[in-house]
């Protein structure tokens, strides 16, 4: 059966509604111009707007199909009030051939009710939008269709009535989803949101009378929305590691970049500096009207000074942290890394990979007695004509790249088995066994080499693989 899954305005005036039978609509309007629905194309929309709506909140969640939830919390003062940016929201949206319903409430589930059954510019006060929710319908509640309905059958057709009687009965009768959703509208009950991207109240935003295209003035509005947001931040003594600056064009579409610091930071000359290199692949189209700058990963930096030259000797890490953050806003984070010890007594699993300035972890390091070599293999590379007077002693000679090494020097051998709770030896698996030799050849290189396998297995000969060289 086919069914209408939406309506234009001037259809919902000629008596058409969403849901209803083809058929009964080309009866009531028999001159009706239809089109296929196009749910994902809908929903690419959806997210398209949800981006968008970010020049007005940093915190926006879809409410499919057609709706979404901005929170305002904190920004508003950026318009000059709650209903001066309502107005410029509309006003964006009518421009852009969006007829929209907007209300503003206290909670998800009241702005929810009085968007789809109030009217339209709907402010609820704070703390006043019970008397508001009273004359609604019960399914502005957001309960099914067939919930709502029976309710009403009972003579309760609006919420003010369904607040005055007694919850436990009605629980009983309807289940603990509608008192939920009642809680949750009224605000005795928190309601989670998804957001498309993690909310954050650390946000700056820069409006301008005439759009902006020019590479300089990008720039120069980038320091101007960094020093913004950055004063809000040292004069709560607060430094993020993570820094979002968006540039939305005048066809609505935002063109992200984003930044991240080693160390948690607040200096807006520095901030500026970093994002400076990327601005050239920003594609400005007809003109920027609107950048918004939101920090992330905020933490609490009393004590840190932002200057180096400011009374006291700066750290080692406050030091390195503007070359490390260069490098790794150009190079890629997981390009700039720093070396840390892993319990481990398989060579090639010894040592991991940890952010620059990440804290020292509870793995011990190893145990400085045992000589390692300073130059570790990524894999053992295979040594051939090896020449040894038994089997357990070391090598006399071997050769390694099509060089023959004559050995003058050898200590060895140290045993190291794999680590059966953790599996087999990745890099080259050979056998359960390796037995590693120090040795020095007769021109003074020194070299860790080992022998995996033992003599006299038929099923597995020995081999010998060169894993590293001394300094």
């Amino acid at each position: 059966m086919r069914r209408l899954s939406a309506v234009s305005l001037e259809a919902a005036e000629l008596g058409l509604s969403v849901g209803q039978k083809a058929t009964d609509a080309l009866a009531l309007v028999p001159e009706l111009a239809t089109a296929e629905a196009e749910p994902e194309a809908d929903a690419a929309a959806l997210s398209a707007l949800v981006d968008w709506c970010v020049r007005f909140s940093p915190a926006v969640a879809p409410d499919p199909p057609d709706g979404l939830f901005l929170d305002i919390t904190g920004v508003d003062h950026l318009w000059g009030g709650e209903a001066a940016m309502l107005a410029d929201l509309q006003g964006r949206l009518a421009a852009n051939g969006l007829p929209f319903r907007c209300a503003i409430a206290d909670t998800p589930g009241a702005a929810w009710a009085l968007v789809h059954f109030g009217s339209d510019r709907i402010i609820a006060s704070p703390g006043g939008q019970g008397p508001l929710l009273a004359v609604l319908p019960p399914a502005a509640l957001r309960l099914p269709a067939e919930t709502a309905a029976q309710i009403e059958r009972l003579g309760l057709r609006r919420l003010g009535q369904i607040i005055d009687i007694p919850r436990a009965p009605f629980g009983r009768r309807f289940g603990q989803a509608a008192l939920a959703r009642l809680d949750q509208a009224l605000g005795r009950e928190r309601e989670a949101l998804v957001f498309r991207r993690p909310p954050t109240p650390w946000f700056a935003r820069l409006a301008f009378a005439e759009p902006i295209s020019a590479p300089e003035d990008m720039a120069r509005v980038t320091a101007d929305v960094a020093a913004r947001l950055c004063a809000r931040l040292d004069a709560e003594s607060h430094g993020a590691r993570r820094f979002e600056l968006c540039f939305h064009r005048l066809d609505g579409k935002a063109m992200p970049l984003s930044i991240g610091l080693s160390l948690p930071g607040r200096d807006p000359v520095r901030i500026a500096r970093l994002f400076a290199p990327r601005l050239e692949t920003i594609d400005p189209g007809f003109g920027v009207e609107v950048v918004t700058l939101a920090a992330h990963a905020v933490e609490a930096t009393s004590g840190r000074q932002a200057r180096l030259d400011s009374g006291r000797n700066p750290t080692l890490e406050e030091g390195l942290a503007p070359l490390v953050d260069r490098l790794t806003n150009r190079l890629g984070p997981e390009r700039v890394w720093r070396a840390a010890p892993v319990e481990s007594h398989v060579p090639e699993r010894a040592g991991g990979r940890v952010r620059p300035f990440a804290p020292a972890g509870e793995a011990r390091p190893w145990n400085p007695e045992i000589p390692r070599p300073t130059r570790l293999f990524r894999r053992p590379e295979p040594v051939e004509d090896v020449m040894a007077l038994t089997p357990d002693d070391p090598p006399t000679q071997f050769r390694w790249r099509g060089q023959l090494h004559r050995v003058r020097r050898a200590e060895g051998p140290e045993r190291i088995g794999e680590e059966w709770w953790k599996g087999p030896i990745e890099a080259v698996r050979t056998d359960h066994l390796r037995d590693y030799y120090r040795v020095e050849d007769a021109e003074g290189g020194r070299f860790w080499l080992y022998r995996a396998g033992l003599y006299g297995d038929p099923d597995a000969p020995p081999k010998w693989w060169m894993h590293g060289l001394f300094g």
